[in-house]
């Protein structure tokens, strides 16, 4: 993030911070820089990154997006628990922002989701596809016209960002929205009390960024995103998880599937708020500290150098470990107790010398080999749940925060 002030901690505490949900932005250093299961358990095989030839296109609108069929390396079709079956371990890494700036992040975990079979979710900015010159074109609710918490990526940044975009979905990764100027905080002009029509007006405005990128640029010779992103979008992530509330009718008009913008969510299986999968960021527990922290990049960083980013060197290798390790505990947790699904929330930023991408990366690699696990997005996990008896889940519900089923899951799952 460009300018660490704008999403201050206001004066909250380490455990205060955890509790109220604080999160951070998309990628904020985006400033003026100038997948399918196998048979057995995991998540999205890797593909080429390159487009298929054989794959037919039909350009939509201004040839912005395109139709390329099916979404390649998408799970089998789901089917319902047997009696008795263990549930699987559904861990989704989503990454809030997705741009490319430079620092390799977008295909550095690109390639480890292709090296563990993990399909991931990509809340991307649609503001990232918007060159600064034609930021008028913005009209972000209750702020002034252009206006941008987070900042316009350069031409450069923009083109990679595309083109990573692209990677993504061809490697069967969703791509979801994480809105456009990011505004947070108290003031009117935050998310915060945004209504649903700001909302209708921010998400138009997002999907109209990612669509018509080739107009709003003039550039000619930069290939289509593969996809309809309109049939595509199913979920969001809010900036710094507010506004939810006033969200959700616009979401579930447009026939959104889920939402993950809820802060201190519980490791537990999930309910529907107005018609949506309510997906949120977790308290996971935090090695040292009697409290527990959100599972996300960003309430890590609040909760070890309190809203410094840079500096603390003499810390790194600790807090490392310590994000890693809580990563592990929160998925040890729910794997050996009630399989609830585990989200992880990241941002492609170098805070702290990079040590939460560091940490991601090896709670990733932790969690991969374990039996049972699938590595997903949120959209491949709802199309899991929207397939289960609803007894079941009911009945998974019953189970709290790191209760293991009574008598075993064969005796447990099979009376429901």
């Amino acid at each position: 993030m460009r300018n660490m002030s704008r999403r201050s901690l206001l004066g909250l505490g380490a455990g205060a911070a955890a509790a109220a949900g604080l999160a951070g932005c998309g990628s904020g250093s985006a400033g003026k820089a100038g997948t399918a299961h196998n048979t057995k358990d995991k998540g999205n095989q890797g593909a080429g990154a390159g487009p298929d030839k054989s794959r037919p296109v039909r350009l939509i609108g201004d040839g912005s997006t395109a139709d390329t069929g099916p979404q390649p390396h998408q799970p089998a079709k789901p089917v319902p628990m047997q009696p008795g079956e263990t549930p699987p371990q559904f861990v989704i890494f989503s990454w809030d922002g997705a741009g490319e700036v430079g620092n390799g992040l977008f295909p550095r975990f690109l390639q480890l989701a292709k090296e563990h079979n993990a399909g991931m979710t990509f809340f991307l900015s649609g503001l990232y596809l918007l060159p600064e010159s034609k930021k008028t074109l913005y009209h972000p609710p209750n702020n002034g016209v252009g206006a941008s918490a987070i900042g316009y990526l350069s031409d450069e940044h923009i083109k990679a960002t595309m083109k990573y975009t692209r990677q993504a979905w061809l490697e069967g990764h969703e791509i979801g929205t994480h809105f456009n100027g990011h505004f947070c905080g108290t003031t009117s002009g935050s998310v915060k009390y945004w209504s649903a029509a700001d909302w209708q007006s921010e998400i138009d405005q997002a999907v109209s960024f990612v669509t018509e990128w080739r107009t709003n640029t003039g550039w000619q010779d930069e290939d289509p995103l593969p996809f309809d992103y309109r049939k595509e979008l199913a979920g969001s992530r809010t900036p710094c998880l507010l506004g939810q509330d006033n969200l959700l009718p616009t979401a579930a008009k447009l026939g959104w599937r889920y939402d993950a913008s809820s802060p201190g969510g519980r490791q537990t299986w999930p309910v529907k708020r107005g018609g949506l999968w309510d997906l949120p960021l977790q308290q996971i527990p935090f090695p040292g500290h009697s409290f527990e922290v959100l599972s996300m990049d960003y309430n890590m960083l609040a909760n070890q150098s309190k809203n410094s980013t840079k500096g603390m060197t003499s810390h790194y290798a600790y807090w490392r470990a310590q994000a890693a390790g809580s990563y592990f505990s929160g998925f040890q947790r729910a794997y050996e107790t009630n399989r609830a699904p585990m989200y992880i929330g990241n941002h492609f930023e170098e805070w702290n010398g990079g040590i939460y991408m560091d940490a991601v990366e090896e709670a990733l690699k932790k969690i991969a080999g374990h039996p049972g696990v699938r590595l997903v997005s949120f959209r491949q996990f709802c199309d899991w749940l929207d397939v289960q008896d609803p007894a079941v889940l009911a009945k998974l519900r019953t189970l709290d925060v790191g209760e293991s089923p009574a008598g075993g899951w064969n005796s447990f799952l099979r009376a429901a």
